[in-house]
């Protein structure tokens, strides 16, 4: 089948699914107690697609050129069962499967999916520090407990990353040093994320925003830095290796370098939407579709159509105006 490509030439090659819009953190910049609290009403279970229409789905993705699947939420692993989910999107040939977490389910999940055939972990994780961590989650849950669960991915043979968004005042300066330094000859690679106009309940502000030069300085001023390029025309993180070997870390600057151009990937929600950019406003309903009986032909030209049509750059027309115009937020589609 011919791979789909937008109106601005991008082709269509990872997909993000969403398995729930639940999770057990409440982070500050995510999914704050005020917004999150006991009375928020998630999604009922039967809103949210299956593992079959999941994996039916992925696979008509991956006919349409989709080369990486992501596992997100919400949490992706407070989902009962989620390995066999990751057992079934398996059987689909020449996908890869990544997954992103918070790593408190870590330590006893790893192995599970790594067994079902997990080809990479990402691991959230904003700072090393242990008052800062319990502040930033906000749910009390300390930072040995991931890192607990970084160390059980990494027996399991999962290669892992570590993500780590930067917000001023709160994990910028020293605990850049620190977290760098946490992981710096781990094998593990280390990406910075620029704090990201997601959604409206973080209270997002361009000043709270530290730039990803800014943090590349910060850290290149103790451990020299030089360029390691990039391995795919797609690739999100600006990629920077330690002169003295010891690894390398990226820097993911969506507000200040943004990288629209090069963009490949589409988001499908926890009940089926599917959204052509992080910063969309409407979603297109996919689970009608799959309930109501539509054949595999039909669902291909549904979502040719729908990446065919795509013209979105947020982050490249970014401007006080834009951010406050409504978007999904980051909790739902998973970043």
């Amino acid at each position: 089948m011919e791979p789909v490509v937008d109106r601005l030439g991008r082709p269509l090659e990872t997909l993000r699914i969403s398995i729930t819009d639940r999770c057990n953190f409440r982070c500050v910049y995510c999914m704050p107690k005020e917004v999150f609290g006991r009375d928020y009403q998630f999604l009922e279970r039967t809103a949210l697609l299956t593992f079959e229409e999941i994996t039916r789905a992925a696979r008509i993705f991956a006919a349409l050129g989709v080369k990486t699947v992501r596992i997100t939420g919400g949490e992706p692993l407070v989902r009962r069962n989620v390995e066999q989910l990751i057992a079934q999107l398996k059987e689909i040939d020449g996908l890869e499967l990544a997954l992103t977490t918070n790593g408190a389910l870590l330590p006893k999940l790893a192995q599970p999916l790594a067994d079902a055939g997990l080809d990479r972990i990402t691991v959230s994780l904003d700072s090393v520090d242990d008052a800062t961590f319990r502040a930033l989650n906000d749910v009390d849950f300390s930072v040995e407990r991931v890192l607990d669960g970084i160390d059980a991915a990494a027996a399991a043979g999962l290669p892992v990353k570590v993500n780590a968004v930067v917000k001023r005042g709160v994990n910028d300066g020293e605990q850049i040093l620190g977290i760098a330094e946490r992981f710096r000859g781990t094998g593990h690679v280390l990406r910075f994320i620029e704090y990201m106009d997601v959604g409206h309940t973080n209270g997002w502000r361009l000043d709270d925003v530290v730039s990803a030069q800014e943090i590349v300085g910060t850290i290149g001023a103790r451990w020299p830095l030089e360029p390691a390029g990039t391995h795919r025309p797609d690739e999100t993180a600006k990629r920077w290796r330690y002169a003295d070997g010891a690894g390398e870390i990226g820097v993911i600057a969506s507000v200040t370098q943004p990288f629209c151009g090069g963009c490949s990937r589409a988001r499908l929600s926890a009940e089926g939407k599917l959204y052509t950019c992080l910063f969309g406003v409407k979603g297109h309903d996919l689970r009608g579709p799959l309930r109501l009986g539509a054949s595999d032909e039909e669902l291909t030209e549904l979502l040719r159509g729908v990446w065919g049509r795509r013209t979105d750059r947020y982050s490249e027309l970014r401007t006080a105006e834009t951010t406050t115009l409504p978007k999904v937020e980051m909790s739902y589609i998973g970043g």
